[in-house]
């Protein structure tokens, strides 16, 4: 059973630079990924149109999770991990015959503690914050990476 991959955030990514990085990675990652049992990739946007912070965020995020997904939330306080270590723990969760992994990107506060407490894994890029939009660039290009290295590809020298 293939590992669907979800990216679930805040936000609308428009059209522009960070949009065409992110298509063209999830891209390369779809074709690459496929013969491994990785992906396809879904993302999924959600807004607080209402201004209820990050309580009616997480509330939002926890709809377009699919049942039974490990949840990896990126977070600044979560785990450092070099290309190679991220994409073994995915192979890892394929491996089990989870069915889907979601990334949650939270919106500018973060991720709300209510869903933080569920979360199976947590994901940093540094101890800087990033922007929410770029932050689905760096996922879109980690997990085309992670598929490379999975393939033996020479996408990824170490």
């Amino acid at each position: 059973m293939p590992l669907r991959v979800h990216i679930c955030a805040v936000g609308r990514l428009r059209a522009g630079p960070e949009r065409q990085l992110l298509d063209d990675y999830l891209s390369r990652f779809d074709k690459t990924g496929r013969a491994l049992g990785l992906g396809p990739v879904a993302v999924h946007e959600v807004e607080d149109k209402k201004g209820g912070g990050m309580a009616a965020e997480a509330t939002l995020l926890s709809g377009v999770i699919p049942k039974g997904a490990v949840i990896c939330a990126l977070d600044e306080r979560g785990k450092l991990m070099s290309s190679p270590d991220f994409a073994n723990m995915m192979a890892g969760w394929r491996d089990e015959g989870r069915g889907d992994l979601a990334f949650v990107i939270g919106g500018a506060d973060g991720i709300d503690p209510s869903l933080r407490s569920r979360v199976d894994a947590k994901l940093s890029f540094g101890k800087m914050v990033w922007p929410h939009m770029l932050a689905r660039v760096m996922l879109s290009e980690q997990l085309y990476r992670a598929a490379s290295i999975l393939a033996g590809s020479p996408y990824h020298r170490v």
